[in-house]
């Protein structure tokens, strides 16, 4: 029931790259497609050697009278000097290629396939020391790839697996969020009186929790929430009022996701104060747990601490280091907010208390670690990012921070550590994101932290 899951431990993609090797991003979107049709499209692959690094699917936006269409998303690395009879060879089996450039380091191809397969994405990384990433707000409408490995419609032990109407309602959902677009007002749901119910009993019982067992940002916020926001027993906050609230308060907005996305695309999101939240509830079979994120855990584990100034910085710089950073990067991140965001928890007037989402919305699990039964360890970010995760039950170590601003402090400099061939300035005004490869660009990003250096020394000198 976590926002994000870290990457599966495994050798990086960037760790041992062969000399003369690219780098493939590629997007199939298949529509029914047999073992027999895929089989004959994956040799394509198959005979160049390619090596998969990352394998994910999502449902696709659906045309109208189609079948179900999926999107496969890979990352693969092959020879260089094999890509253009690689191209070559998947036109011997296209009706059609089309060809185009997307910022200098994208190529992108549309390709048919006469097995209605379609090459929809292809970037091709080696071309470009800049990776394709999110640039501005605008961009998050392409960072959406789930990872299906809760779906209830593919997962035999998910509670709603064998409920087609909890599936069909799944499917209302997740069309809303993949046709939402930066902008739009956020859909308001009316909720069934039996998703009222599961809200209900998780609300009861965690809130009971939460004066012992939550830091004290959490439980102001919380209560600003119950005041503002609808938080109540009887009643799912609205997205669209709780975005509101956030906004107001530290600059995050909420934007609807289908599921459990990618960890790229969800801490990319995080880099322009923007939260991905589920809308749909879990099975109300299973109201204590849900093997993914739902809106108990968006609402009740993340939106409370969204809403603090120090923390709402700390969710950004983790999206912010994710830009442009290799898979291996990409894992130690997720890794991190997995650990802190998720799971953390830190000393307040000599106690221990909860910050973590994945705790604050798990009735068990926060019990649990605020017990004598786990271990705890400081928060140290190099210590934190490569330590083995459990994502199938409670964790048997947690990261313990001093307090926030310090572990927000620690985070920044893990962050700077990290190697890019590029640097990058975020700008509040258009939330957008610049890389730094001109003097002039620095000079003009400079220029505004003067101007603003100088309106506080003025403070400054006023109060005095």
């Amino acid at each position: 029931m976590h926002g994000i899951e870290p990457l599966n431990k495994r050798d990086s993609p960037d760790s041992n790259r062969e000399v003369g090797r690219a780098t493939l991003i590629l997007t199939l979107t298949l529509c029914n497609v047999s073992k027999t049709e895929l089989s004959k499209a994956a040799k394509v692959f198959e005979m160049f050697e390619t090596q998969i690094h990352h394998f994910e699917t999502r449902r696709a936006k659906k045309p109208k009278n189609a079948a179900d269409y999926f999107d496969i998303f890979i990352e693969c690395e092959v020879h260089s000097a094999d890509v253009s009879i690689l191209i070559t060879s998947l036109k011997r089996v296209t009706e059609d290629v089309k060809t185009s450039r997307e910022e200098k380091a994208q190529v992108l191809f549309s390709v048919p396939f006469k097995s209605d397969l379609i090459l929809s994405r292809l970037n091709l990384a080696a071309f470009s020391p800049v990776p394709w990433f999110p640039r501005k707000i605008q961009d998050l409408d392409r960072c959406h790839h789930l990872i299906t490995k809760y779906d209830p419609s593919l997962d035999h032990g998910h509670p709603g697996y064998a409920d087609l109407e909890y599936k069909k309602r799944r499917a209302f959902f997740a069309d809303l969020a993949f046709n939402y677009r930066i902008g739009d007002p956020l859909p308001c749901i009316e909720y069934t009186a039996q998703e009222t119910a599961t809200w209900r009993e998780v609300y009861r019982k965690l809130r009971s929790l939460y004066p012992t067992h939550a830091c004290t940002q959490y439980l102001d916020a919380f209560q600003q929430l119950e005041k503002h926001c609808g938080y109540q027993e009887d009643n799912i906050p609205q997205l669209q009022d709780v975005s509101r609230f956030l906004k107001e308060r530290t600059g995050f907005q909420l934007r609807p996701a289908a599921g459990l996305l990618s960890a790229r695309d969800f801490l990319a999101s995080l880099a322009f104060r923007v939260f991905q939240s589920t809308q749909y509830i879990r099975h109300f079979s299973s109201p204590m747990h849900s093997p993914e994120p739902d809106c108990c855990h968006e609402l009740l584990g993340h939106v409370p601490m969204l809403a603090d100034k120090e923390f709402a910085q700390f969710s950004q710089d983790i999206g912010l280091a994710s830009l442009g950073s290799s898979e291996a990067e990409i894992e130690k991140l997720a890794t991190l907010y997995w650990f802190t965001v998720e799971f953390g928890l830190c000393k307040q007037n000599g106690l221990i208390k909860a910050y973590g989402a994945g705790l604050l919305s798990s009735y068990g699990e926060l019990t649990y670690a605020l017990s004598n039964k786990p271990e705890y360890k400081p928060f140290d970010p190099e210590v934190t990012a490569v330590h083995p995760y459990q994502d199938q039950a409670f964790q048997p170590v947690y990261f313990v921070a001093e307090n926030l601003e310090d572990a927000k402090a620690k985070l920044q400099n893990y962050a700077m550590k990290i190697k890019k061939p590029f640097s990058l300035h975020y700008d509040p005004f258009t939330s957008s994101v610049e890389v730094m490869n001109t003097p002039q660009k620095v000079k003009r990003a400079l220029c505004q932290m003067k101007e603003e250096l100088k309106n506080l020394c003025l403070a400054l000198e006023n109060l005095s």
